[in-house]
């Protein structure tokens, strides 16, 4: 199974966003920002694209995949 690995932190507070203030923008609750720090949770592929749009990074860098 590949193993998930989520930057999302780093780009956020690099976009100088809080957790509530990425939710917002993206139409999520908190929480749902909070499991994907975490590596908890595998965002659709829509929610990736207007996370990655939100903070200006690339999709591929925030979400990684590996085997």
């Amino acid at each position: 199974m590949a193993k998930f690995i989520c930057n999302l932190k780093k780009y956020r507070q690099l976009a100088g966003l809080t957790q509530e203030e990425l939710a917002n923008m993206v139409h999520v609750r908190r929480e749902t920002i909070v499991r994907l720090e975490a590596g908890k949770y595998n965002p659709s592929l829509k929610l990736a694209m207007d996370i990655a749009k939100a903070v200006n990074a690339p999709l591929e860098e925030i979400f990684i995949f590996e085997d």
